[in-house]
């Protein structure tokens, strides 16, 4: 018993106690170690490609001066839309509690503040507190006098407007289209916004029909043969080796018939015209016939001639779809005419331009009055009210 005794002085089988410094230490947190791969580091994913993103043009062939007018579109969505909605207001104006639930009809992002949109455009849209103790906003004392100068302009174009619905309507199958369809689209051809109400001035020209589900449908009363030649009919007359070279239409053969260069060409050209005048009644053609799409093309180029810009995008297209019967392979058949449509943009949401309409820099050589404003708009829209004044003194 006494070497027990012994062992249990001498040994101390207690186990340790545990060391305060250490504990001290292992109460710090280890948050600051890295346990994740830095954001620059990762591994970066491709985002999958779509028709949404996939441009319709390769990077060799892209336009970009081109390319930059849709970008100029999307940046100034707002604008043009608010200035609009806006319009057809009473007074003009509209609470800000409201126009933040309307960001499709006002161009905004969803779930941004409209506020952030309207203060980008300071000498164009201002607020104020109302006596309703609540925010409004509106069009400055400078945009009104805008606004006022476009409806001049809209005043001395009418009578060419009122010519541009006309042969909108020769064009149409029926030679009848939808009021909605015109007024959805009235600022691809400069119509101003109360042409519906404008149309009853010219009984001569046009005959509004109700039908029974309440739609209003624009009829032609007269036909005129003056309005009935296209553009490329008028180019024919000047320069039929432009109208020629303008457009191609290849030939199916077998190799078998072994023909060079210059022997394909000239059969190319005999498919190439005549060329189907746009205002004959070409819808009655076999639709998938070379004709048929001869047609179309021709329909398609002076829907783009009368356009304010020369050019329009596909959901301008698609509402006339059925009244210029046209078909799903618009895009298709578009892309085979490279030499005179430029086609813009992503392949679920492009545009098409009249290459010949535009200059090498990208900006129209005939404009338009409307365009000439809209541009200057867009000046003023980016300016500051200080740039506005710096600009008056140097004056």
């Amino acid at each position: 018993m006494a070497w027990r005794l012994f062992l249990s002085k001498t040994l101390n089988l207690t186990p340790p106690l545990p060391n305060p410094k250490i504990l001290r230490i292992c109460e710090f947190s280890t948050s600051f170690l890295v346990t994740k791969i830095p954001k620059k580091l990762r591994k970066k994913h491709k985002k999958p490609v779509s028709a949404r993103t996939r441009p319709v043009q390769p990077h060799a062939s892209t336009h970009s001066r081109l390319e930059s007018i849709l970008t100029r579109d999307s940046t100034f969505r707002f604008l043009t839309r608010t200035k609009q909605f806006l319009s057809k207001q009473p007074q003009r104006v509209l609470r800000l509690d409201d126009a933040g639930k309307l960001h499709r009809e006002l161009g905004f992002p969803r779930g941004r503040k409209v506020l952030k949109s309207i203060q980008r455009h300071p000498l164009i849209f201002e607020t104020y507190r109302h006596v309703d103790n609540k925010m409004w906003f509106g069009f400055t004392d400078f945009a009104e006098e805008l606004l006022q100068e476009e409806s001049s302009i809209m005043d001395a174009m009418e009578i060419d407007r009122v010519k541009k619905v006309r042969k909108l309507l020769m064009m149409s199958k029926d030679k009848r289209i939808p009021l909605s369809t015109i007024y959805h689209n009235r600022l691809l051809f400069g119509i101003p916004e109360d042409f519906r109400d404008r149309v009853a001035k010219y009984p001569e020209y046009f005959r509004i029909v109700v039908e029974n589900d309440g739609k209003r449908i624009l009829e032609l009363v007269n036909w005129d043969p003056t309005l009935a030649v296209s553009e490329l009919e008028r180019q024919f007359v000047v320069s039929e080796d432009t109208v020629v070279k303008a457009f191609k239409f290849p030939v199916k053969y077998g190799k078998d018939l072994g023909l060079d260069e210059n022997d394909t060409r000239k059969l190319n050209l005999l498919n190439t015209l005549p060329l189907v005048s746009p205002y004959s009644d070409g819808w009655k053609l076999d639709m998938w016939s070379l004709e048929a799409e001869k047609y179309r093309v021709g329909i398609v180029h002076e829907f783009l001639n009368l356009t304010v810009e020369k050019r329009a995008s596909i959901h301008n297209i698609v509402e006339f779809k059925e009244e210029f019967s046209l078909t799903r392979r618009t895009y298709e058949m578009l892309k085979k005419q490279p030499r005179t449509f430029y086609l813009a943009g992503t392949e679920m949401n492009w545009a098409v331009f009249l290459k010949d309409a535009y200059n090498e820099n990208g900006a129209l050589i005939d404009k338009d009055p409307q365009v000439i404003f809209d541009e200057k708009l867009y000046n003023f829209a980016q300016m500051q009210q200080r740039e506005v004044f710096s600009g008056i003194d140097e004056k």
